[in-house]
């Protein structure tokens, strides 16, 4: 018994291929040995990104580029012998986080609203209701699901019923900061305490516009190195 196992143990150390009919058939499991590695280099913003493609610092040949989604893009290399890529750089947007879909007090949702979101008539609309919002209560007057109307001061001493701009069309900062914030649809609504919210009404589409708005910014940007073809671009 000690014997066998001993015989065992020695042929695990012996490696020998066999070849038959034009297949190579081995007794021992094979793995394959890799180079190790290095990890990406991670920058957080598309400027940083496109530095370093002009760069060619680590001279790596044609890369790839690829616009994962709104918050992401990477470059990598082709298939090696061993048929793994190699990715050498990507940028991850740093953003704030922006709470759709919760009820939030007035005065923290004003603050969102200067802070989160890119200028525009419609972030001016939803300040002047919720900066003017009387602490009591509020009313909702003839809501039917879509239209809402809450009490608001429009003066020092009288109180008047203004209508709640929806849908509301809003851009927060949700992708690089060097391209144009996507605009997307917002339902906004109010209750008592009193509390706000926006709930998402565009079904994601804002994604494809900040990816196309990305891919577009890098055409531009690596305009030199696609037309060499030291670059492939994709979204």
């Amino acid at each position: 018994m000690i014997k066998e196992a001993l015989q065992y143990l020695i042929g695990l150390g012996t490696q020998e291929t066999v070849y038959e009919n034009g297949q190579t058939f081995s007794n021992q499991p094979l793995t394959l040995l890799r180079q190790p590695t290095p990890a990406a280099l991670t920058v957080r913003s598309l400027s940083g990104f496109v530095d370093y493609l002009k760069s060619d610092y680590d001279q790596p040949g044609a890369l790839m580029v690829h616009v994962e989604s709104p918050t992401k893009v990477t470059a990598f290399s082709g298939f090696n012998n061993d048929q793994a890529r190699k990715t050498y750089i990507e940028a991850e947007a740093l953003l704030p986080t922006i709470r759709f879909g919760q009820w939030t007090e007035v005065e923290e949702f004003n603050i969102q609203l200067q802070s989160l979101f890119h200028p525009n008539d419609t972030r001016a609309d939803l300040l002047k209701v919720v900066g003017n919002i009387k602490e009591e209560a509020v009313q909702s007057l003839g809501d039917d699901g879509v239209s809402q109307q809450v009490t608001a001061k429009t003066g020092i001493a009288t109180v008047a019923t203004v209508p709640v701009p929806n849908p509301a069309v809003l851009m927060p900062y949700r992708t690089f900061i060097e391209v144009q914030q996507p605009q997307s649809l917002f339902v906004f609504r109010m209750k008592t305490g009193p509390y706000a919210a926006l709930f998402e009404a565009d079904g994601g589409a804002w994604k494809v516009e900040a990816m196309d708005t990305i891919r577009a910014y890098l055409l531009n940007a690596l305009e030199e190195e696609i037309k060499d073809g030291k670059i492939v671009l994709i979204a």
